[in-house]
Formats: C-alpha cells, sequence, structure tokens
C-alpha cells in the first residue's frame, strides 16, 4: 500500500445502536474499497470486523475494530464501534483520532436510545455526524417514521441529501436531491444505475431540493446573497454550504441505506471524500495549551489510542499520526518520562490482517509492535520537540461488583489479567478496597462485567465468582462524649506508657468553634491551643484541637495521637466503616519520664478514641447516590 496525504484520508467511526448494522456496512465499504472480494456477515460469523470469538458468539461487536479501504484515490480509516453502552470505551477511543463520524439509524426501530447516546458522546469530541439510515429492505422498514424520531431527537439538524424510493423488502434505489439523479441497484453487489427522476418522485425531489438549498445557504454568505437572487445554488455549491454546517455540528446529512445488499454504500464514500473533513481540518491540543496542525512538513508525532494483546504479535499499539511522517525504524521520544521508542513495523489494519508499510503521513491510522513503555494516552513524538497531547477522557463506571477466584491459588493470575484487560480496555477498572476488604471490578454495564468473567475463563483458565460489593457504610457520632485511656507495658526493659484524655464533638459544616462543653451535667472550659483540620480520603472532615495544658503531654507527642485517632477512623469502632465528621480535643493525659514514646501515645489514643465514640450517640451512615436519568 502507497503512502496517503493528509488531504487523501478519511477517518471515519461507525457508530450507532446495537444491531443497526455498523459491521454489515464495514463489510460493503471494504467490498468497495476492494480489501476483500466477498462481503461477510455478522449471522455467518466471517465479517473481518467482528473477528474475535466472544464477538461471533454474541453475534454483536465488543472492540472497536480498525479498518481501511482504499477508494478514489482515498484512504477510509474505518473504526467499528460497539452499539452498545456497555462498551463505550471503544467508541470515546476512536472520537479522539476520527474526523466523522457516520451514524446509523435502523429504518426499522428509528432513533434508538443507543443512537441518542452515540451522537452525545459525538458532540463532546465535536466529531460531525453523517446520518445513514440503514436497513431500508427490513420488512418493518418505516422512512417516516424514521425521520419523525431524528426530528424529535436532533431537532433541525437532520438534512435530507437522500429518500427511498419503496421501503420494506423490495427496496431498490433512492432519490438523490444532491445530484438530483434516481439511483436503481440492479443486484446486491452494489451495481446501480444513473437515472432520470421519474416523474411520479419530481415534486418531492423538488421541494426537498430546495429544502437543501436554502439550508445550505445559511453557512456561507456569498452563498445566501446568491440564494436571495437567484434562488438557486450549484451541486458544488450546496456540497459547500453543507459541509460546512456538518462540521460546525449543526447539520446531519441524511443518506438511504440497505448495507446487507450494498445499496448507497458507494455513494456515502463519494459524499464523505467529497464534502466530509480531512485530518488536515482538525488540529490536535496539547496538554500544555498548543495547537498542532495534522500536516506533513512538521515533526513526527504520534497518539496511541487502544492497546492490545494479540496472538503471534504480542501487545500491538494502535496509533494515528497527529503530524509530520512516520517512517520504519524512526527513534521517537515520550516527552512525559524521557522513554525513547523505537518503531520498528508500521501496519496498515483491517481487522486481523496486517499489512506492512514503510511510512504513514500525518492523519494516518496503523498499528506497530515491540514498544517498551507505550501504553494507550500516550504521546510518541520527535525528539526536543515536546509534543503531548491531551488524554482520552474515559466515562466513569456504571457498574460495580465484587470478585474472586474460585480457587485461591489463581488468585494472583486473576489480578494479572484483569489488569492486562484493563490496560487494552481503561473502562474496566479493577481496585482492592481496604474498607470493605475486596477486589471491586467496575465497567460499564453488566454485559461489560460478563464478558470480562467470559475472558477469564476462556482465554487464562480462570473461573472466578462475582457477587455483591459490600456496603460502604460510614460512622459518625451525635453528640458529646468523653473518655480517658492508659496504656501501659512492663515486660523488663523499657516500658510503655501514655495517657489521654479526650472529648469528641460532631462536626458540622459551618458550625461555630466551641470551647464550653456539658458532659455529663458537668460544665467543661477547654483551653485550646491549635486547630488542625483534615478532609478525609472517604469524605467528611476531621477537626483536631490540642488543648493541653501544664505540660500534662509534650508536644513532640502530639502528631503520634493524631495518628492513632486517624488509624481508628479507618477502622470505625460501630463496624470498621470509615469514620467521618467528628471534632477531636485532646484536653489532659499523663507522661512517664523514662517509658513514655510514640507507640504509647499512638495506642492511647485509638483507644480514648474508641470509648469516646461508643459513649457520643454514634450512627451508620447509608450511602446517597446522585443519579442523572436521560428519557
Amino acid at each position: 500500500m502507497r503512502a496517503y496525504s493528509t488531504q487523501n484520508i478519511r477517518n471515519v467511526v461507525l457508530l450507532g445502536s446495537t444491531k443497526s448494522g455498523k459491521t454489515t456496512l464495514s463489510e460493503a465499504m471494504l467490498f468497495e474499497g476492494k480489501v476483500i472480494d466477498r462481503r461477510g456477515s455478522v449471522e455467518a460469523k466471517n465479517t473481518v470486523s467482528d473477528n474475535s470469538e466472544i464477538e461471533q458468539i454474541n453475534q454483536r461487536s465488543v472492540y472497536a475494530t480498525p479498518l481501511y479501504a482504499e477508494f478514489m484515490d482515498t484512504k477510509f480509516n474505518i473504526i467499528d464501534a460497539p452499539g452498545s453502552d456497555d462498551f463505550v470505551g471503544g467508541a470515546v477511543s476512536a472520537f479522539k483520532v476520527c474526523d466523522t463520524g457516520i451514524l446509523l439509524v435502523n429504518a426499522q426501530q428509528g432513533v434508538e436510545v443507543g443512537t441518542e447516546i452515540s451522537a452525545r458522546y459525538a458532540g463532546q469530541y465535536d466529531v460531525p455526524l453523517i446520518v445513514a439510515v440503514n436497513q431500508l429492505d427490513g420488512e418493518k422498514a418505516s422512512w417516516e417514521n424514521t425521520v419523525e424520531t431524528m426530528k424529535e431527537a436532533f431537532g433541525n439538524k437532520p438534512v435530507i441529501i437522500q429518500y427511498p424510493v419503496n421501503p420494506g423488502p423490495g427496496f431498490d434505489g433512492f432519490i438523490d436531491v444532491l445530484k438530483m439523479k434516481y439511483y436503481h441497484f440492479k443486484d446486491e453487489n452494489g451495481t446501480r444505475e444513473d437515472l432520470e427522476i421519474p416523474a411520479q418522485y419530481k415534486d418531492e425531489a423538488e421541494e426537498l431540493r430546495s429544502a437543501l438549498i436554502e439550508r445550505a445557504a445559511e453557512y456561507d454568505d456569498t452563498l445566501m446573497e446568491k440564494f436571495f437572487d437567484t434562488g438557486l445554488l450549484s451541486e458544488d455549491e450546496i456540497r459547500a454550504g453543507i459541509g460546512q454546517g456538518l462540521r460546525t455540528g449543526e447539520v446531519m446529512p441524511v443518506f438511504c441505506l440497505s448495507a446487507k445488499k450494498d445499496i448507497g454504500v458507494k455513494r456515502l464514500m463519494e459524499f464523505t471524500i467529497r464534502t466530509a473533513p480531512s485530518p488536515a481540518e482538525r488540529p490536535a491540543m496539547t496538554t500544555d495549551g498548543r495547537e498542532i496542525e495534522c500536516k506533513q512538513d512538521a515533526p513526527t508525532s504520534i497518539f496511541i489510542y487502544k492497546t492490545a494483546v494479540e496472538q503471534h504479535l504480542g501487545e500491538v499499539v494502535y496509533f494515528k499520526v497527529m503530524s509530520g511522517e512516520l517512517t520504519e525504524g524512526q527513534d521517537l521520544e515520550n516527552p512525559d518520562t524521557g522513554d525513547k521508542e523505537r518503531i520498528s513495523t508500521i501496519y496498515a489494519v483491517a481487522g486481523k490482517k496486517k499489512e506492512k508499510v514503510s511510512d504513514l503521513y500525518a492523519g494516518d491510522i496503523g498499528c506497530t509492535v515491540k514498544l517498551r513503555n507505550a501504553k494507550t494516552n500516550v504521546t510518541l513524538s520527535q525528539p526536543g520537540t515536546e509534543i503531548a497531547y491531551e488524554h482520552i477522557v474515559f466515562p466513569a463506571s456504571k457498574f460495580r461488583t465484587a470478585v474472586k477466584a474460585k480457587e485461591q491459588k489463581d488468585e494472583e493470575k486473576m489480578s494479572e489479567a484483569l489488569n492486562r484487560m484493563s490496560a487494552e480496555d481503561p473502562t474496566i477498572v479493577v481496585e482492592y478496597s481496604k474498607e470493605l476488604k475486596q477486589t471491586i471490578l467496575k465497567g460499564q454495564g453488566e454485559q461489560h462485567i460478563n464478558i470480562v468473567k467470559w475472558r477469564l475463563k476462556n482465554e487464562n483458565k480462570i473461573e472466578i465468582e462475582l457477587f455483591p460489593p459490600k456496603i460502604s457504610y460510614r460512622e459518625t457520632i451525635t453528640k458529646v462524649a468523653t473518655a480517658s485511656y492508659r496504656h501501659k507495658k512492663q515486660s523488663g526493659g523499657a516500658g510503655q506508657f501514655g495517657e489521654v484524655h479526650l472529648l469528641l464533638e460532631p462536626y458540622v459544616e459551618g458550625a461555630p468553634q466551641n470551647n464550653r462543653f456539658k458532659v455529663d451535667g458537668k460544665e467543661m472550659v477547654l483551653n485550646i491551643k491549635s486547630k488542625e483540620e483534615y478532609t478525609m480520603d472517604w469524605g467528611g472532615k476531621l477537626e483536631f484541637y490540642n488543648c493541653i495544658v501544664g505540660g500534662a503531654i509534650d508536644a513532640r507527642f502530639m502528631p503520634a495521637i493524631l495518628k492513632g485517632i486517624m488509624e481508628k477512623m479507618e477502622e470505625g469502632p460501630l463496624t470498621g466503616s470509615y469514620a467521618r465528621d467528628i471534632r477531636v480535643y485532646v484536653y489532659d493525659g499523663k507522661m512517664h519520664p523514662v517509658d513514655s514514646n510514640e507507640i504509647s501515645f499512638k495506642l492511647a489514643a485509638r483507644n480514648a478514641f474508641k470509648e469516646a465514640f461508643r459513649n457520643a450517640g454514634p450512627k451508620i451512615m447509608e450511602p446517597i447516590c446522585n443519579i442523572e436519568i436521560m428519557v
């Protein structure tokens, strides 16, 4: 494969709900690009994109698969993203390196939840969207319903470029109001006839053409002036206006498809080449606020958007050339660590197929192997340029479960395997909860976690158990209480001695500081010498007051007392849950001239805190979650 210039590259991500036909469209695009000479199908389990065993078992995409096709002197880099929100990490990664999204809408269902989620993520990353209404050959296909649901979901953004002549099982053509042609398809291999629009469709075509012209004129003053003067725009002028609206996210051009029959695919690719942005139009931001243009005559930099471990290759690193030219054998540098990496081999990627290439220009996407320390979100750039691109921000976890290996001997292997999966898919989060004393596995949903479980069993031969995590309670107090504790230990030689008297009070945000208390009917007035305030890692506050007078406890032992209290707050006196929102006043104690030391006062403070806590009206707090629901 030859190297393609930046202007002759189109990076597209296929988006949409599950079963909208993204993988089927990718097959048709590869067929049109002569990468394959026969289209596979999801049902036959022989597509280029869904090539993993788990995808073939489930007949749905789990991974965001990079592909390529050469068409009309242009290289398409295509990422087939999963439709389920459980696997959204792949789509989010793709947004970082793709310049256009093709949003598939199932004509039998209209806009679905997955459609809207995909569009929302695309908007967050400023990725323009072309809409492809697919499965117009389905038994329940309804163009009218699909258009109506698009208007409800996206307002006036959808702009009709094509509309079907006969949606349903007999679907074999559509009217293109940009070209003002009727495209009729004679077979299921994309063979089309370019015909004049039949008389019975002329009026509707003219009406939609007028709406298209009016919309195109909105985004260019020159076009608007011509539109007001003549009411007409040429095809190129319409394309220019719609292209500007596409780039700003105000227009979503709508196309007709049956990806299964290869109807409309070639026309969609033609439009993408002529109207959608090239990588050169989408500069990238660095971590220090610089904007780096995607151009060939610039220092080389690449951004790693994905890593995977693949059979016979080991760790494979997928990247986009953000600037310059990447050549085989080139030395690059990680600007964050200073680590040097040599690009030994460069591949163009179509699923499992890896084609060696000698170089890639700015804007192109490829992969390499045998890098030492390069992971997802790492930039490698020409030494001395200090280019480091903004990271992909992956969505927070939506589902969590406790996990353990069925066999104790597999615990370490399980942890290693989970960490590898997390490196491949950063939306898989694995952590050990010191509070709950459980390994917690987090993901985007139950399907996501089930895939992890399947991979552990089938790829790593590890059986695991999933069960609900323990509840993360918190402990606090409701009233004032005092306690004292003497720690004394004598067993020959140096002993241990420390005595601590303290008072606990509930901490309330904004409440005034006290020094007068009534405890068990007795008035107490404390002399506050110093105050320290801490925000706890698990939420809430600790205020620590030194009220020692007369040298009852040396100041050098106060840090040990504080440490003992904090240790006990990590393991609350009631249930072992974290304690929070407490004021602690240390007001008295005793020392021994020989036996007192830090450990003595730490242990005395722990036990005094424990006793006072139990006398201070302790209560357990349940977790509260804020949930945003989209309907």
